[in-house]
C-alpha cells in the first residue's frame, strides 16, 4: 500500500510540476526566431528531479518535451530537429535527479541538466540547422555553422540556466526541505 501512495505522489506531483512547466514556458521574456526563450520553463524540471530523483526526472523531461513539441509551435525541420531539440534536449534535464541528495545537489543538478540540454542543442544547431545560418549574428561575421550554434543556443541556455540558479537559490531558504525531498523520506 504505501509503495503504491509513493508511486502515485511522484505521478502527480510529475504532471503538476510539467504542467507548471508548460506554463513557464508560454511566459517568455524574449524569443529568438528560430527557436529558444529566456524563461523559467527548466526550473519547475529541476525541481521535480531533486526531489525524486533520475528516472523519474527523465520521465518528466521527456513529456515536458513532447509538451513542448506538439502545443508551443514547434520550429522543427523534419524528424532529426524534432527528436534532438526537443525530445532528446529536454529529456537531457533528468539529468538533475542524479544529484538529488548529495550536498548542493539542487544546484549542481540545475547546471548540469541545463548543460546536457545546451549539449543537444548545439549539436542538432551545428548539423540539422546549419544551412540556416545567417551571415551575421550578434554584429560577427558567421563562417562556421559549429560556432554560430554555440552563440545561438548558449545565448538563451545560458541566461535560462542563471534564471533558475537564481529564482531556485530564493527558494531554497523558505522551501529547502521540500526542494531536498526531506518530506519524502
Amino acid at each position: 500500500m504505501k509503495k503504491s501512495r509513493f508511486t502515485l505522489r511522484c505521478l502527480t506531483e510529475g504532471a503538476i510540476l510539467v504542467a507548471l512547466a508548460q506554463v513557464l514556458g508560454y511566459i517568455k521574456l524574449f524569443e529568438l526566431p528560430q527557436g529558444g526563450a529566456v524563461d523559467l520553463a527548466m526550473l519547475p524540471i529541476f525541481i521535480f528531479c531533486a526531489r525524486w530523483g533520475f528516472v523519474p526526472g527523465i520521465l518528466a523531461g521527456l513529456v515536458f518535451g513532447l509538451l513542448q513539441l506538439t502545443l508551443d509551435g514547434a520550429y522543427a525541420w523534419g524528424w532529426q530537429s524534432m527528436l534532438g531539440d526537443y525530445l532528446v534536449a529536454f529529456t537531457l534535464l533528468g539529468l538533475a535527479g542524479l544529484f538529488r541528495g548529495k550536498k548542493g545537489g539542487f544546484f549542481i543538478g540545475m547546471v548540469v541538466g541545463a548543460f546536457a540540454r545546451f549539449l543537444a542543442h548545439y549539436v542538432v544547431g551545428a548539423t540539422v540547422w546549419a544551412e540556416y545560418m545567417p551571415e551575421t549574428f550578434f554584429g560577427m561575421t558567421m563562417t562556421s555553422p559549429w560556432f554560430y550554434s554555440l552563440l545561438y543556443n548558449g545565448s538563451f541556455i545560458l541566461v535560462n540556466t542563471c534564471l533558475c540558479l537564481l529564482v531556485g537559490a530564493l527558494l531554497y531558504r523558505p522551501m529547502g526541505k521540500y526542494l531536498r525531498g526531506e518530506d519524502l523520506r
